[in-house]
């Protein structure tokens, strides 16, 4: 029996709904053809031109990625913004696009769960609750650990368990840790919903001076792991979901993780 788009899209939803996304978000199906049979995906962070590229390397005719490529519609799509290149080689090449972003970040088990359990912490607390869902789907993660950590110890555990280089952070590297917030990809909207729930240290991406500065001041810890090192090791996690739930319906595809889906900074 053919496996169509809509049918991926449902396996999706079913997972992470679309009424758990953050209100100024945009996912779902971005580019595509509802009808459609899907041979094989891809997953990545990002909709990139490299990505495209990979995908038609690999005969993928679906990229699931985290990121929308379509946060807000666009008033054209021509061959005059990168945006529209994107869409317009997605369209010509028949392959289909699928983004799960906040909804994903916030659903009990994605994004934000993963981290949690990659860092090899107990389950998190929900920092900022989803309207839609109780109290058990929504941003961020408060976790309690068991036995205190020091912030250099923290920072290493960061960089070994999520596979990055180096990272941003304030505090005193003795200084010793409680109680840890954890928001995938951008948190800074939410430092002092953390620091109200009694924090020591937040670990995020996207942070920018003046806040680090305040919070330093205010005796919290903060950890920048960087946007894609808080979000990249839990969609490679997520792709593997993915194909288990495609396994366990008896589907013949294959989903693949992005090899060119990349940090666009580097550090030297």
């Amino acid at each position: 029996m053919p496996f169509k788009v809509k049918d991926l899209c449902d396996i999706i939803e079913e997972f992470a709904p679309q009424k758990l996304k953050e209100d100024y978000d945009n996912v779902g199906l971005m580019v595509g053809n509802t009808e459609a049979n899907v041979n094989s995906i891809l997953m990545a962070l990002d909709c990139t031109l490299d990505v495209i590229d990979e995908a038609l390397l690999k005969k993928c005719n679906m990229i699931v990625t985290h990121h929308p490529l379509l946060f807000r519609k666009p008033s054209s799509v021509t061959n005059e913004t990168l945006q529209g290149i994107k869409i317009l080689k997605l369209a010509e090449n028949k392959i289909n696009l699928y983004s799960a972003h906040t909804n994903f970040d916030s659903v009990s088990g994605g994004l934000n769960d993963i981290i949690v359990e990659l860092l090899g912490f107990d389950k998190g607390r929900v920092i900022e609750a989803n309207s839609y869902d109780g109290s058990s789907s929504g941003i961020g993660r408060l976790v309690d650990l068991s036995s205190p950590i020091t912030l250099e110890k923290l920072c290493s555990i960061i960089k070994n368990k999520l596979e990055i280089k180096n990272l941003r952070y304030c505090g005193r590297d003795t200084t010793k840790i409680y109680k840890i917030a954890i928001i995938n990809g951008s948190g800074q909207d939410f430092f002092e919903s953390s620091r109200k729930l009694g924090a020591e240290c937040i670990i995020t991406g996207d942070t920018s001076y003046h806040y680090v500065s305040d919070y330093n001041e205010l005796g919290m810890c903060i950890i920048d792991a960087g946007h894609f090192g808080t979000e990249w090791p839990a969609v490679k996690v997520a792709a593997s979901k993915l194909q288990s739930a495609l396994d366990e319906r008896e589907l013949n595809i294959n989903v693949y993780v992005s090899n060119c889906n990349v940090d666009p900074y580097k550090t030297k």
